[in-house]
């Protein structure tokens, strides 16, 4: 896989909250899932590409279940974070305005679960025009099939799919 452009590339993880990371998941457990996307934020983070961590908040509730908020030290300064309160990143959430105001026509995505909240911020992403990279060891679900027909069956349609190591960027722009 080439290297990215890190003017115009920006890293999306997706729900790595702490009740989701915990969770049963497949083909990996979540501490492997967030340990290969802060390796990727640490990459995007010395290349001067952005980071964007999206987490789900239930809607029309007082308060949200404990474990609701992202993975403590997960997100850095200068980092961004977007609320969302549907499965995908993007329906009323700024997510399209965030990215365009950074420059970025590439999106490198990763996060929990691989099926729902990755596949529909990616299916939405796709339809905007942006360029989409897929870390598959970066994601994981509920079950290893929902992960692999995800991977294997719908992301090769929207964009590239790469292990996380596989994922470079240029350098500092």
């Amino acid at each position: 896989m080439p290297a990215l452009d890190p003017g115009s590339t920006a890293l999306v993880l997706v729900d790595l909250m702490e009740r989701i990371v915990a969770l049963p998941l497949a083909p990996r457990p979540g501490t492997d899932v967030l340990a290969a996307s802060a390796r990727l934020a640490d990459a995007f983070r010395d290349a001067g590409a952005p980071v964007v961590h999206i987490r789900v908040e239930r809607p029309h509730v007082d308060t949200q279940p404990p474990g609701s908020e992202l993975v403590p030290d997960l997100v850095r300064d200068g980092d961004h974070v977007v609320v969302k309160r549907t499965i995908g990143g993007f329906q009323d959430t700024g997510l399209h305005e965030l990215l365009a105001g950074l420059g970025a026509t590439t999106l490198v995505l990763g996060g929990i679960a691989t099926n729902l909240g990755v596949e529909s911020t990616a299916r939405a992403a796709c339809d905007l025009g942006y360029e989409l990279v897929f870390a598959e060891d970066a994601m994981a679900a509920l079950t290893a099939d929902e992960h692999r027909a995800s991977v294997d069956l719908d992301f090769p349609r929207l964009g590239t799919v790469a292990a996380a190591s596989a994922i470079t960027l240029d350098g500092p722009e």
